[in-house]
């Protein structure tokens, strides 16, 4: 069995290539998604903006659960 060194080299170059390429990606798709992302997520709106989501007691409302999964299947909300 004969070993060429030369396609050794080509598939390690190859290889090599294949990994920087990938990480570069990598690392360039984190930098969109932490330049896309709100730097607090959590904070209060402004302007005429909402929360869309407010904590309601179950007994207050009188609304189950299901109710408001439908809802918002429903309508999208």
């Amino acid at each position: 069995m004969v070993i060429s060194m030369r396609k050794c080299l080509a598939s390690l170059k190859f290889l090599l290539v294949f990994a920087a390429l990938t990480y570069t990606l990598y690392q360039l798709f984190g930098l969109i998604g932490a330049w896309i992302t709100p730097v607090d997520h959590y904070r209060i709106p402004e302007g005429h903006a909402v929360k869309a989501f407010q904590p309601s007691d179950k007994a207050k409302s009188g609304e189950m659960m299901g109710d408001r999964l439908r809802f918002f299947y429903w309508y999208g909300e």
